[in-house]
Protein backbone atom coordinates (compact mmCIF):
# COMPACT_ATOMS: atom_id res chain seq x y z
CA UNK A 1 0.00 0.00 0.00
CA UNK A 2 1.37 3.11 -0.89
CA UNK A 3 1.25 5.99 1.71
CA UNK A 4 -0.80 9.06 1.61
CA UNK A 5 1.40 11.58 1.85
CA UNK A 6 3.32 9.99 -1.84
CA UNK A 7 -0.13 9.65 -3.88
CA UNK A 8 -0.92 13.59 -3.35
CA UNK A 9 2.21 14.44 -5.36
CA UNK A 10 2.18 11.63 -8.08
CA UNK A 11 0.77 12.86 -11.43
CA UNK A 12 0.34 11.21 -14.88
CA UNK A 13 4.14 11.40 -16.57
CA UNK A 14 1.71 11.65 -19.85
CA UNK A 15 -0.50 14.30 -19.31
CA UNK A 16 0.64 15.60 -15.55
CA UNK A 17 -3.08 14.97 -14.46
CA UNK A 18 -4.47 13.67 -11.38
CA UNK A 19 -4.06 9.71 -10.75
CA UNK A 20 -6.58 7.36 -9.00
CA UNK A 21 -4.92 4.61 -6.82
CA UNK A 22 -6.42 1.21 -7.54
CA UNK A 23 -5.54 -0.73 -3.86
CA UNK A 24 -6.58 -3.95 -5.18
CA UNK A 25 -4.87 -4.62 -8.30
CA UNK A 26 -2.03 -2.11 -7.42
CA UNK A 27 -2.16 0.09 -9.96
CA UNK A 28 -2.29 3.98 -10.53
CA UNK A 29 -4.69 5.30 -13.09
CA UNK A 30 -4.75 8.09 -15.25
CA UNK A 31 -8.80 7.97 -16.83
CA UNK A 32 -7.58 10.92 -19.11
CA UNK A 33 -4.73 9.27 -20.95
CA UNK A 34 -6.33 5.83 -20.36
CA UNK A 35 -3.22 4.33 -19.02
CA UNK A 36 -2.71 1.87 -16.03
CA UNK A 37 0.54 2.20 -13.84
CA UNK A 38 1.76 -0.65 -12.15
CA UNK A 39 3.02 -1.13 -8.79
CA UNK A 40 6.01 -3.28 -8.08
CA UNK A 41 7.22 -4.09 -4.24
CA UNK A 42 5.33 -0.31 -3.39
CA UNK A 43 7.01 1.44 -5.56
CA UNK A 44 5.08 3.05 -8.83
CA UNK A 45 6.49 2.36 -12.46
CA UNK A 46 5.99 5.45 -14.00
CA UNK A 47 6.93 4.93 -17.44
CA UNK A 48 5.06 5.80 -20.10
CA UNK A 49 5.94 3.28 -22.52
CA UNK A 50 5.48 0.65 -19.45
CA UNK A 51 1.42 1.81 -18.93
CA UNK A 52 -1.07 -0.63 -19.62
CA UNK A 53 -3.47 0.50 -22.13
CA UNK A 54 -7.33 0.14 -21.73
Amino acid sequence: MLPEKLLNILACPKCKGDLEYDKDNERLICDKCRLRYRIEDDIPVMLIDEAERF
